[in-house]
């Protein structure tokens, strides 16, 4: 596999395991708990990360589908198209603007945290493959349509980036999350 599909490969493998580090000790009401009435649960990150995988999927393989039917093969080294390194730089922690993010891709509640897990392991399975399908296709010449924002266009490379990048922000805005959750207990029982 060319080397710069590995590395994304690698990110989402790492993504997979840091959202079962942090799920795995949750209770319940530690899982869908807000640190803020204005910030989001553990649960509505990992929500949001899979309505994001869930739009993302079929929109690369709608990609990889163009690039094969017409034969756009490339080795690489890819790089970010204008657009894609503008979001790649805002989406990339630290956060540097924070964006609100779109109607469908806001959680619209708790979900029990095996189910929400179990979406997540598959989603992120599909997209590892996305990323196996591409090797051999020019990834930077491809294009995708954000599920974001209909007008925005960028390179099939910059989407995969983009995805591993989204991925670690809200892992960290998670990771925050219980961190705040977990000195309020230590506050509340008096430690």
């Amino acid at each position: 596999m060319q080397r710069q599909l590995e590395r994304v490969e690698r990110e989402l493998a790492d993504a997979l395991r840091r959202v079962h580090d942090i799920a795995a000790p949750l209770t319940p009401e530690l899982w869908g708990a807000r640190p803020a009435a204005n910030e989001w649960s553990v649960a509505e990150c990992v929500i949001h990360l899979n309505l994001t995988s869930r739009a993302y999927v079929p929109l690369i393989d709608a990609a990889l589908r163009d690039g094969r039917a017409r034969k756009v093969h490339g080795a690489g080294p890819f790089r970010h198209d204008v657009v894609g390194a503008i979001l790649y730089w805002i989406t990339e922690p630290p956060v540097r603007f924070r964006l609100k993010t779109t109607t469908p891709f806001v959680p619209l509640g708790v979900e029990p945290k095996d189910r929400v897990l179990a979406d997540f392991d598959m989603l992120q399975g599909q997209l590892v493959e996305c990323v196996r399908q591409a090797d051999g296709l020019d990834v930077g010449r491809l294009r995708v349509t954000s599920p974001f924002a209909s007008r925005v266009r960028y390179s099939l490379y910059s989407c995969f980036r983009m995805i591993a990048a989204h991925q670690r922000q809200h892992l960290a805005q998670a990771e925050r999350a219980v961190g705040t959750l977990r000195r309020g207990e230590r506050a509340d029982a008096g430690l």
